[in-house]
């Protein structure tokens, strides 16, 4: 049985398009107010469909792609894949791609051109088996340094310069542009208040799904912080403890947790980075924009792990992500909760200050009475209805295996509204033929793409519930013709590995797709359990592809273009 926020209930196809909401001839796609969301890219154009473009829609045929276990990236007829970049490949004579790529944004250096610009990738977290050679299965030598410095250097972001020519996405080696973003990177805190001391801390890592703005910067998000340096936990008199980490780096560098969990942006000029404080301190899955008609600042967050909750912050000056409002959601009643220590007497008895309720947001939000939710991981924003959706991942621990998507309507569809209404658009199971899902993403003509994330240890068990679906894949929910409605799965990933961050070309005619953790149940490095991407070294290899094809082309059949 299921026991998610509210009860689930069978949908049939008719019931989902009347949820997503279908597209009639001439209706605007991508209007210049919805800024980039989690596929990364900001509207470069104003766009409609045309009657030729409705009618490809209309005849489009998807081949459903049968689930599998092989270890291989496999694509449903009409597609094809390149790697553009795979872990330790060289960006410029210093620097090489990171580990376990998440989030990916593209964004044109000439808005005239979308065939060259600067590709940001995150690197969420590491393998030490790979990444630095400690056996943390097997401890029986101590841990060094240099061990733990290679791990800091293969996560937090890259960002590359990217060209297509004759079909072919390629770095540009040695681009001014490229750089990394590591966990010994100095970053500002965008706060009047120093933190633990500081206004400046060292590094950023955890980096999962992400944003970008309408000034055309990246927004990376910090999720499972507590891996790296532990958490600060409090008691009910207010004394605190340290809970220690996964990775055990605090026992080499004295950086406190509270430096990090958030937002971080970052400037792909120069390499620059802020973390902004006001958008409140936890798993942050992403961090989904939405610029209103004053040019004020939505922005979606959820914190993805297991009856954590859903946030937005409302910028009370233009383009501000300091200034303003956070909001925690109480979907069984519509409402948005602020997390405001000036106005809530709840907060003022528990925290000092407002610094202190975005550092502990998780327990402000449930002193507040939000609503406990099965993993709000990405969120995105259709682009013709404006609702919002969330996919909640699964929470076993409520016997909710499979997870489904949640549909946030804005009252009036004003997205600074504090009241909402909450559904489900979609429940994972074998009759949808999904589970788990994660990263979302609306492609210019408007269906619904969406990533799967079963864990390694979960998959391809036969007596666990994951075994129908096999290993994590992509899929895809059109919005026209007669598989509208349909969840179709359109890529296989290869084994152990989940696809995160997908990401439209401004054209249309790519999707950028991370292939993360293959070979993630590797025990021993000599007999990996991936060999995927197959290439010299004869080991698994996270990696960014370009999906390309004449089914990605059609599905974005979007001809007509104007420059906003």
């Amino acid at each position: 049985k299921l026991k998610s926020f509210m009860e689930i209930k069978k949908y049939s196809r008719k019931e989902f398009l009347s949820f997503l909401g279908k597209i009639s001839l001439g209706a605007a796609i991508t209007p210049s107010f919805l800024m980039a969301c989690g596929n990364g890219n900001p509207p470069i154009a104003s766009r409609e469909l045309s009657s030729k473009n409705l009618e490809e829609l209309k005849q489009l045929v998807l081949e459903n792609l049968v689930a599998s276990n092989i270890d291989d990236l496999l694509l449903t007829k009409g597609l094809e894949y390149h790697t553009i970049l795979k872990w330790n490949d060289k960006i410029n004579n210093d620097d090489s791609f990171g580990f376990n790529c998440d989030f990916t944004c593209f964004i044109p250096l000439d808005e005239n051109n979308p065939k060259d610009g600067l590709l940001w990738v995150n690197h969420e977290y590491v393998d030490p088996l790979f990444v630095s050679n400690y056996d943390y299965l097997n401890d029986k030598q101590p841990r060094t340094k240099e061990q733990v410095d290679k791990e800091m250097y293969n996560v937090g972001g890259s960002i590359v310069r990217i060209r297509e020519e004759d079909g072919k996405w390629r770095v540009v080696h040695n681009d001014s542009h490229n750089r990394r973003i590591t966990a010994k990177t100095p970053i500002k805190l965008n706060w009047e208040n120093s933190i633990k001391g500081k206004n400046t801390v060292i590094g950023t890592h955890s980096n999962c799904s992400g944003g970008v703005t309408p000034w055309r910067t990246f927004l990376t998000c910090e999720e499972n912080y507590d891996q790296f340096y532990g958490e600060t936990e409090y008691a009910h008199d207010g004394s605190t403890s340290h809970r220690k980490s996964f990775y055990g780096w605090e026992s080499f560098y004295d950086y406190p947790p509270e430096h990090y969990g958030w937002v971080v942006e970052i400037d792909p000029k120069d390499g620059s980075a802020q973390k902004h404080v006001a958008l409140g301190r936890f798993a942050h899955e992403c961090c989904t924009l939405f610029q209103l008609k004053d040019e004020r600042i939505v922005a979606y967050s959820g914190d993805d792990k297991e009856n954590e909750h859903l946030y937005k912050f409302v910028s009370s000056k233009p383009n501000s992500l300091k200034e303003g409002t956070l909001y925690v959601a109480d979907t069984n009643n519509g409402k948005w909760i602020p997390l405001d220590w000036e106005k809530q007497a709840v907060l003022k008895n528990t925290f000092k200050d407002q610094t202190e309720v975005l550092i502990r947001a998780r327990e402000a939000s449930k002193l507040l009475g939000a609503t406990e939710l099965n993993r709000p991981e990405d969120i995105e924003i259709d682009p013709v209805t404006g609702n919002v959706f969330v996919a909640l991942t699964n929470n076993k621990g409520k016997e909710d295996y499979h997870g489904s998507i949640l549909k946030i309507q804005e009252t009036n569809g004003s997205h600074d509204s504090t009241n909402f209404r909450a559904s489900v658009y979609m429940a994972g199971g074998e009759e949808n033929g999904f589970s788990c899902p994660d990263n979302l993403a609306f492609d210019l003509s408007g269906n619904l793409w969406m990533t799967t994330d079963m864990s390694g240890n979960s998959m391809n068990n036969e007596d666990g519930p994951y075994m129908p679906f096999k290993n994590n894949s992509l899929f895809v929910i059109p919005r026209y013709g007669k598989d509208a409605g349909k969840v179709i799965r359109v890529a296989s990933a290869p084994r152990d590995a989940e696809f995160t961050g997908p990401c439209f070309s401004p054209d249309g005619k790519t999707l950028f797709l991370s292939v993360q953790h293959p070979g993630e149940q590797t025990t021993d490095i000599n007999k990996p359990t991936s060999l995927w991407p197959f290439d010299e070294d004869n080991i698994p290899k996270p990696s960014v592809v370009a999906i390309t094809g004449d089914l990605i082309e059609k599905m974005n059949a979007l001809n007509e273009v104007e420059k906003i």
